[in-house]
């Protein structure tokens, strides 16, 4: 019997620019309703015509596919009320990335003294603007996810009105800390809900399954999967598909990301039914839940996926994706 998903939602999404661009943008185009777009660009995305510029690219590099790119900004403290009010009705959230934690977050914050942020998220708050953060420290690379829960606290306390997501979550104390504050929410990728460090690097090392926050323990992954299958109301599904050329990955000092927006609604669907979860929780947990959290009004889209083989190319265009060269249970069969 055909499965059937509506509006789905992608929101964490890298499209890059340029070439890179041109390649990936259509394949999360023809099968998601939207997405929210990061902003961690070279030059990173600052001012109201930095987002519309980048909009227009993304609206060509997609063609006739129906889709919204919901906008964001690259997070500085030194944004002012009048610059935000100015810039609203142009982005969905505001993505906040630690200094040099991730790619292209060289320009990101140093520090986390809540009062020379206050200005800055105290306009958003009153302005009903999201703040999505990358969430780690500087500290070892499996404790730097656990390490930031305390500052994600010490914001949802001193701001208690701001929407904060805590991005790819990746371990049981950020599943945690979403129930012990209102203000808190969490993207949750695919890739963490499958693997954990041990299929990174606990035989040959696999460089298309590296990535920042990299995967972590068995339990880490189970609290996830156990949140995203009972779709509770606070995650919703956030790809952070991360395209990277193949000679960029499988090479010393490889670049951190992994690609699934081409396979990520048909290994869901997989993943949902090996579970025995009902389809109810996969459509809130790839489009509902993110509507309420984020008040989205998205395209209607309707996905219908048949259970029969799909077999994973080994490349888009010289993009490796997960899952490259296996079968998938599930194959997208119309979008209407």
């Amino acid at each position: 019997m055909p499965t059937s998903l509506h509006s789905p939602l992608d929101m964490h999404l890298h499209l890059r620019d340029g070439d890179m661009l041109k390649r990936v943008a259509p394949l999360s185009a023809h099968s998601f309703s939207g997405a929210l777009i990061m902003p961690n660009l070279v030059p990173p995305i600052e001012t109201k015509e930095d987002v519309q510029n980048y909009k227009n690219q993304i609206l060509e590099a997609i063609g006739d596919e129906d889709f919204i790119p919901y906008m964001t900004l690259f997070f500085k403290p030194t944004y002012s009320r009048e610059f935000l009010e100015s810039v609203r009705d142009e982005i969905t959230a505001i993505k906040l990335y630690p200094a040099g934690i991730t790619t292209n977050s060289e320009g990101g914050l140093s520090g986390f003294d809540v009062e020379e942020l206050r200005t800055t998220l105290e306009a958003m708050s009153d302005l009903d603007i999201p703040l999505c953060i990358h969430g780690e420290t500087g500290g070892f690379v499996m404790d730097r996810e656990a390490e930031f829960v305390p500052i994600y606290e010490k914001l949802a306390t001193h701001f208690p009105r701001l929407k904060i997501i805590m991005e790819h979550i990746t371990t049981k104390e950020s599943v945690a800390a979403l129930d012990r504050f209102d203000n808190l929410y969490a993207t949750i990728t695919l890739h963490h809900l499958l693997i954990t460090l041990d299929d990174v690097a606990g035989g040959m090392l696999q460089p298309h399954l590296f990535c920042k926050p990299i995967a972590k323990r068995p339990e880490d992954r189970e609290a996830l999967l156990k949140v995203a299958l009972e779709a509770h109301p606070k995650v919703m599904f956030g790809s952070d598909s991360a395209p990277h050329p193949k000679e960029a990955k499988e090479c010393p000092g490889c670049a951190a990301g992994v690609f699934t927006a081409p396979i990520a609604l048909q290994t869901l669907t997989e993943l949902f039914e090996k579970n025995a979860t009902p389809l109810k929780n996969l459509q809130k947990f790839i489009s509902e839940n993110a509507q309420d959290i984020y008040r989205l009004k998205p395209l209607q889209k309707e996905v219908i996926l048949t259970k029969e083989p799909f077999v994973v190319p080994d490349n888009y265009e010289g993009v490796v994706p997960f899952s490259s060269g296996t079968a998938l249970a599930y194959n997208i069969h119309t979008i209407i």
